[in-house]
């Protein structure tokens, strides 16, 4: 049996604050008032709180429905289904990429493809991977009206039809999502294999130990009793002021008030892929009011003297690995907060989920903020309907224009350069000591991009000892975007578009061809949208517009341009 929790920590000058505040939380008996249902532990408004508890009982009720999903699962190889691809954004998406990138496939079950990007060229060659004779297609959104995620079923409804029919296409497909949303609708109309109703008074990004996350992990083989039963260990521990989410929620809360706000995930190998799932979870509950704590994920660990007196460093491993023991003792020695978790095996990351859902719940009680709305997401959405609602009536996207263009990028902002390294410096230095940057790449995710990208922003952190943190659009905007925001605004967004060699045609209904929009032109209108609601909302953005040739070599030459 696994341990409850392995939770160790070391906080230096900041442990009397943290141990008062402990106390402080004790006495007005904030986790009991949790477990009541009390909304006014975060706000006097029951608005957006009272109908957002439910991922505190869902464990045990998801255990009366381990049969039925299994059943499922059953059926679903009995078809010959061998691969799965699942539409989803945020909260909808992020687990059950963990959770593959974790487990992997397990023999005799489905490989699991997650589909996140609106980049035509992302789409397209999912497509390309995949058969629709053995694959099954789970779109899965809460509100039943997300526009990428429906955009990808139309898409993908299109090219199984073509090739199994219209009367064999629908049961190819599963959603789930909340009770009477229109997908319901949607799939009963369209045939679909089966539809998951998940419990409707859960946020997108506390759903991972719901249908959301389990059906996908029970199509992989993951053994969801038991995955259940770890996180049930944990729901224990976290009833109590004394359990671990009591702890960690006041050590985040305290240390963004202190100044340490630059949450960074120190992670072991094996399990380092939590860190997407855990971003989206601080960064979306707690960047909001002039607030927030920051989750730093993939950011290369480095020695005590590149970091600033903003980090909290929160160390995950698996098995005692001592990977990075050493270096997480120098930087406790130079006086940075440190938290240690470690976990027996992979089958602990369902304690993890829900203990990491509690500790934000007692952080957005620390910071005086509602964990559970996210009033930001909507401004990037409604703006970027406005440039899809031009671009219907006009046939063309907003047009901007560039400060310069040099090493084939047009570079968009509010600043005068004469070349592009001249712009770059120029915007860099908005970099005060509480700062971030944030690189929102609307590119097509793959490894040579990835390894550009995290090449530019390991030169921006060493440069200018600076947090950063790295993105994709438009998934961000499902995760980080409310942070970005809603926060004290200290952040600097670098925003990196490129040029879509070849677009892919959205349909309008699914099985017909008729098409008034592509994915290339609604991945731009989502890049301005969110463009604008940041310069909106007063931040520093600068965006960089490059040809479609060669984009990873680009990025790489802006890097050495900070050398």
């Amino acid at each position: 049996m696994s341990q409850i929790c392995r939770m160790t920590e070391n906080l230096g000058e900041y442990l009397r604050i943290v141990d008062t505040a402990a106390e402080k939380l004790g006495d007005d008996k904030i986790i009991s008032r949790i477990w009541q249902h009390d909304h006014t532990v975060w706000k006097p408004s029951p608005a957006e709180i009272a109908n957002r508890l439910g991922w505190l009982k869902i464990p045990e009720a998801m255990l009366e429905h381990v049969q039925e999903i299994n059943a499922v699962t059953s059926d679903v190889l009995s078809r010959g289904y061998t691969h799965a691809l699942l539409m989803g954004m945020g909260g909808s998406s992020l687990a059950p990429e963990v959770l593959c990138k974790t487990f992997g496939v397990k023999d005799g079950y489905v490989d699991l493809e997650v589909l996140d990007s609106t980049d035509p060229g992302a789409v397209a060659t999912t497509a390309e991977r995949l058969d629709p004779e053995h694959t099954l297609y789970i779109v899965s959104t809460k509100s039943g009206t997300t526009t990428e995620t429906l955009s990808f079923f139309k898409y993908f409804y299109n090219i199984a039809a073509d090739t199994l029919g219209n009367d064999q296409a629908g049961s190819h497909f599963i959603a789930i999502t909340d009770p009477a949303t229109p997908l319901v609708d949607m799939a009963d109309n369209y045939h679909f294999l089966k539809t998951f109703i998940n419990e409707p008074t859960i946020g997108g990004r506390y759903s991972a130990l719901s249908f959301f996350g389990l059906v996908p992990a029970a199509l992989i083989g993951i053994d969801i009793r038991l995955f259940l039963e770890r996180a049930e260990i944990m729901v224990n521990n976290c009833q109590s002021v004394t359990g671990c989410g009591a702890r960690l929620g006041v050590v985040l809360g305290e240390m963004a008030r202190s100044g340490r706000d630059k949450a960074t995930f120190v992670m072991s190998k094996k399990i380092e892929r939590f860190g997407d799932w855990v971003e989206q979870l601080i960064a979306e509950s707690t960047g909001k009011e002039g607030r927030g704590i920051v989750p730093v994920v993939d950011e290369h660990i480095g020695f005590p003297g590149q970091y600033n007196a903003d980090r909290l460093f929160v160390h995950m491993t698996i098995n005692d690995d001592e990977t990075y023991d050493d270096r997480l003792k120098d930087l406790e020695r130079q006086g940075h907060p440190v938290v240690h978790i470690n976990l027996e095996d992979r089958y602990d990351l369902a304690g993890q989920f829900f203990l990491w859902e509690t500790a934000t719940a007692v952080a957005g009680h620390i910071l005086g903020i509602n964990p559970f709305d996210q009033p930001d997401v909507e401004s990037a959405k409604v703006l970027s309907r406005q440039a899809v609602d031009e671009y219907k009536k006009k046939g063309s996207l907003p047009v901007q224009t560039p400060v310069l263009c040099d090493m084939n990028t047009y570079v968009y902002g509010d600043l005068k350069a004469g070349s592009l390294q001249e712009a770059i410096r120029a915007f860099l230095d908005n970099i005060r000591d509480n700062s971030y940057v944030a690189i929102q790449a609307y590119l097509q995710p793959d490894e040579e991009t990835d390894a550009s990208l995290q090449y530019l922003r390991m030169k921006i952190r060493d440069t200018y000892q600076v947090a950063t943190t790295l993105g994709y659009g438009p998934r961000f905007l499902h995760s980080t975007g409310q942070l970005h925001k809603g926060d004290s605004g200290s952040g600097l967004f670098i925003q990196i578009t490129a040029e879509n060699p070849h677009d892919v045609a959205i349909p309008d209904e699914a099985g017909s061809d008729a098409s008034s929009m592509s994915f290339g032109v609604l991945k731009t209108a989502q890049a301005l949208g969110d463009a604008q609601a940041l310069k909106e909302a007063g931040r520093n953005i600068l965006r960089l517009h490059m040809s479609h040739e060669d984009i990873s070599g680009t990025i790489k030459r802006i890097a050495q341009i900070l050398e």
